[in-house]
């Protein structure tokens, strides 16, 4: 009697234990299955492997403002890098990118040579890379496609400013070019569309162009040398204008607004009047705007930055298997010293 009490005592132990595993594993799975979705959705987030030149400028700056707002509106992952102006450490970080097997690459080239290498390696691992505001010597099939400015179309608009602003010139119209970083496609084009322009004239002669590597404190150094060059006598300088070899500038054709604000730094600290000289820029910073408004500037030709909605529309296109434009290029406008300033709005960098 005794042992068949202790058998059935011992059987509901048993059942008793087996019945609290069942409820712990019941528990512990419906605790569990949320963080397990968590994990899936987290892991179905597109990945955007993205390397910036930089942040030399506001207008670089709001350019990165813009991909990250972009991104998180999108639900897109960013792994950034800044490439502090130097192609050997975008190189690193595309290939970091390809390690990490980021969904898409987005890079802003600081020149157009030396990337054959890495992007193909980025096709090998099958990861599409887009092209952002410069574009590049390379195998059209190494990458999928350019979102950024009509370069030549800027440089066209601001020569299409200077030809009307001089129309009624008969004599020749000097002009000084402070282009940006060397061997890059925006400074090729900005050029090449200005000299498309005003070849159809002769009495537009540039009589010089000078590096300012898109910087503020090149542009101050261009127009400090321009200054303190302009006499013959140690100690003086000419006050009524900007000279080049002892030639007198008509107009300053600057490729962004970075050197075109150093030139203003310059003209102020050693006050010189440059109200005769016609001074064009491209960007169109909030500050460029505001020394338009202010009469030191005649025009200025808008790049725009923010790129970041289109580039995360072509970012999730790609994702998902679909070709997209070999071009996409954003919208810009013209700033001039005719314009209606009161209709004006912020700039917002």
């Amino acid at each position: 009697m005794k042992a068949k009490i202790k058998k059935i005592q011992f059987l509901s132990i048993v059942i008793f234990i087996i019945t609290v595993i069942f409820l712990l594993v019941f528990i512990l799975t419906k605790n569990t299955s949320p963080k397990v979705s968590e994990t899936k959705k987290s892991s179905d987030k597109l990945i955007l492997g993205f390397s910036q030149i930089g942040s030399e400028s506001a207008w670089r700056t709001r350019n990165t403002q813009s991909i990250f707002e972009a991104a998180a509106e999108n639900d897109i992952q960013i792994i950034f890098d800044d490439a502090q102006q130097k192609q050997e450490n975008q190189l690193k970080a595309i290939r970091s990118f390809i390690v990490y097997q980021v969904d898409v690459i987005a890079f802003v080239p600081i020149v157009e040579d030396g990337w054959d290498n890495v992007l193909t390696e980025a096709k090998e691992a099958g990861i599409p890379v887009i092209l952002v505001d410069r574009q590049i010597n390379a195998d059209p099939s190494l990458y999928a496609g350019f979102l950024g400015e009509d370069g030549l179309e800027e440089g066209r608009r601001a020569a299409r400013f200077l030809i009307n602003k001089c129309r009624n010139k008969a004599e020749t119209v000097t002009i000084y070019e402070m282009s940006g970083t060397e061997n890059s496609s925006v400074v090729r084009d900005r050029a090449k569309g200005f000299r498309e322009i005003i070849a159809k004239e002769q009495k537009f002669q540039i009589i010089h162009s000078e590096d300012g590597d898109f910087l503020r404190s090149r542009g101050k150094e261009i127009a400090e040398n321009l200054i303190l060059n302009s006499s013959k006598s140690a100690g003086s300088y000419k006050k009524d204008g900007l000279y080049y070899n002892n030639q007198k500038i008509d107009a300053v054709y600057s490729h962004n607004d970075s050197m075109t604000l150093g030139l203003l730094d310059s003209i102020e600290t050693y006050g010189v009047n440059t109200r005769d000289t016609i001074i064009i820029s491209v960007d169109a910073e909030q500050k460029s705007i505001d020394a338009l408004k202010e009469g030191k500037l005649n025009c200025v030709v808008e790049c725009n930055p923010n790129l970041g909605p289109m580039l995360m529309a072509l970012v999730k296109q790609i994702a998902a298997g679909k070709s997209i434009p070999r071009i996409t290029y954003n919208s810009e406008t013209l700033f001039t010293e005719d314009d209606d300033f009161s209709q004006y709005e912020p700039r917002g960098y």
